[in-house]
């Protein structure tokens, strides 16, 4: 599903990735973990198209980010690490804004997400009112509005309290039954509680790959 392929990303003489190849298959959860300055946003921003690789190739579904960008990017949904909304709008408002510029057809797409989400108790509020919770939640449902293949998640529980942490958790592992989930993040518990596999990445080089039941007993626990 998703294929990396000596990919490189230089700002002027900065290297913040490098050589990093690595593959994807369809309907798992993938922990990209990593100190804060890794690379990993970098990564995630080049997977999804927001801009092209320096170097290397990387392909969707079999599809090159460079060549099928509009293909590419219908297939995937992406969380930033931080999400921006219009606060004066309603969640209802935001999400069939949202619908519409994917071109969403589908009338009946806006309550599935909002269910799939755990929107439906604040669907009538300003986006601006709600706890930090219910706007990843929000961000979230952006990401699926279009029903993609692929959710690109960066830092999703960042700043969040432990109950909402666990909340989020627990939406992402649903999503992901149905889902090939991509999660970024510092956070080597949420890698083992969310994913069945680690990439670890630092200083802009993979330095690890494997099942996260490995990565565990290797560090000792």
């Amino acid at each position: 599903m998703i294929q990396l392929q000596n990919v490189s990303k230089y700002y002027g003489n900065f290297c913040a990735v490098s050589d990093l190849s690595f593959s994807i298959q369809t309907g798992s959860i993938t922990g990209l973990l990593g100190p804060n300055g890794a690379g990993k946003t970098t990564t995630m921003r080049m997977v999804t198209g927001y801009f092209p690789p320096t170097s290397g190739t990387i392909t969707i579904d079999g599809m090159d980010i460079r060549t099928n960008p509009l293909e590419v990017k219908r297939r995937i949904g992406y969380l930033p690490e931080s999400a921006s909304f219009y606060g004066e709008m309603i969640v209802y408002d935001y999400l069939k804004y949202v619908a519409a510029m994917r071109k969403v057809t589908d009338p009946d797409r806006i309550r599935k997400t909002a269910e799939i989400c755990g929107l439906q108790e604040v669907m009538h509020r300003n986006i601006g009112e709600l706890s930090r919770g219910y706007k990843q939640r929000v961000g979230l449902a952006h990401a699926m509005i279009h029903d993609p293949e692929v959710l690109v998640l960066d830092e999703p529980t960042a700043g969040l309290d432990p109950k909402q942490i666990i909340e989020v958790r627990d939406l992402i592992r649903e999503i992901g039954k149905v889902k090939t989930v991509v999660v970024s993040t510092h956070i080597l518990p949420e890698v083992e509680t969310l994913c069945e596999r680690a990439i670890i990445i630092s200083q802009g080089k993979k330095v690890a790959d494997s099942p996260v039941s490995e990565l565990t007993v290797s560090m000792g626990k």
